[in-house]
């Protein structure tokens, strides 16, 4: 299976990204942090399993469109055959979708899980989705995170007076 199309189709059943934002993201995008390879989707990073990690790291290394005259430094994880553009989603969509993995029914399952496991203000944040749409994906899958109050929980600092 060409490695292109395996690093999309776990970008989607993995984090629930359409291929829209999958062909967006940069080499930038994936950084180290230890032992740990994390990837930018949303804030913070999301980490990536060994396994996943070593294909990404294995596809940067080898991306194609890299050859040629007008994409010699492409930052773009996925390049696309013009200069400075990355691929097309329906591109890699048809790649993506060859090796058997349905991408909108896989990013809607996997977006479904997470917010089963997580609540869905913390999965909007790591995914980079809209609060909004995770909680109503949260209420059509039965989540049991409703009374999750997302934000800042530290206790509040005393105010500071002009005298101190």
């Amino acid at each position: 299976m060409p490695l292109r199309s395996r690093v999309a189709g776990v970008i989607v059943l993995l984090y629930a990204q359409p291929l829209s934002r999958i062909v967006r993201l940069t080499v930038d995008d994936l950084t180290r942090d230890g032992d740990q390879v994390l990837l930018r989707l949303g804030e913070p990073s999301s980490p990536v399993p060994a396994p996943v990690a070593e294909l990404l790291l294995a596809w940067i290394g080898q991306r194609d469109n890299m050859n040629t005259a007008t994409n010699p430094n492409a930052r773009w994880l996925f390049p696309g055959r013009r200069a400075g553009q990355p691929m097309h989603p329906r591109s890699l969509g048809a790649l993506v979708t060859r090796l058997g993995v349905p991408t909108t029914t896989g990013r809607t399952a996997a977006i479904q899980q997470h917010v089963l496991t997580m609540p869905a203000p913390v999965v909007a944040d790591a995914l980079g989705y809209h609060p909004v749409t995770t909680t109503k994906i949260a209420t059509q899958a039965g989540a049991s995170w409703s009374r999750y109050a997302p934000g800042d929980h530290s206790p509040p600092q005393p105010r500071r007076t002009r005298d101190s």
